[in-house]
């Protein structure tokens, strides 16, 4: 795998992530647990930025690897 790919797949993985704290934090119905998924699926959104700020980078320099 290259490392584009690697980055994308965790890109997939960490949206997944937020979707599932997020799920959790509409779930449940204990406030301080609300809090905390929602405070997680905050970070991974700002994770997920970075790195998909990454892959642009990486299919700027490498174009062929553009859409997989």
């Amino acid at each position: 795998m290259t490392v584009s790919s690697d980055v994308k797949t965790c890109v997939a993985s960490l949206k997944s992530a937020q979707a599932s704290l997020e799920q959790f934090a509409l779930s449940t119905e204990n406030q301080d647990a609300k809090t905390i998924y929602t405070n997680a699926a905050e970070t991974t959104q700002q994770v997920l930025q970075q790195l998909e700020s990454r892959v642009q980078q990486l299919e700027n320099e490498e174009p062929q690897y553009k859409g997989f």
